[in-house]
């Protein structure tokens, strides 16, 4: 020990004190203390978040018993291009105002008021070949739906930059 007496002057006695940096998410440590605090939002929007994208599944199966009501009413249960071709439609516009995540359920819910109501009259769903065709076409109508309001979206988005 009395070798090292010489070097005490080198060993500060105690730790120096860095000043507090309040803890940025995002922000490198070292860049901290330059940048200045973000401020915190008491919410933050969620800019995809609609009342119409919550509310078109509901809507879109409400839409379907009564399309299938009023062909039912109409007598046009029997053609089954025509019915498919209005349940495309409506799968179309139901799945341009839901959110993405809920596109493939919308053109499941459609398929099965079609199915069991239009091809199959006792309520029974099958899957023959016009099953599973039909399902095709309401899944492609489905993400041509989603396909669209997603550009929509983006042009929106684009213009408003």
């Amino acid at each position: 020990m009395a070798g090292l007496h010489h070097l005490d002057h080198l060993v500060p006695s105690h730790r120096p004190r860095i000043p507090h940096v309040p803890r940025t998410p995002g922000i490198p440590r070292a860049l901290r203390a330059v940048a200045p605090p973000r401020p915190r939002l008491a919410h933050r929007a969620q800019p995809n978040r609609t009342l119409a994208g919550d509310l078109a599944l509901p809507l879109g199966a409400v839409g379907a018993a009564l399309l299938v009501t009023a062909l039912s009413l109409t007598g046009e249960r029997t053609h089954t291009t025509f019915a498919l071709a209005v349940f495309t439609l409506l799968t179309l516009g139901v799945a341009g105002l839901a959110r993405p995540v809920l596109v493939p359920v919308v053109a499941l819910v459609s398929w099965l008021f079609y199915d069991g109501f239009v091809l199959n009259r006792s309520s029974e769903l099958a899957f023959q070949p016009q099953d599973r065709m039909s399902l095709l076409v309401l899944l492609l109508a489905g993400l041509a739906g989603a396909g669209c309001a997603a550009a929509v979206r983006a042009v929106r988005r684009h213009s408003a930059v």
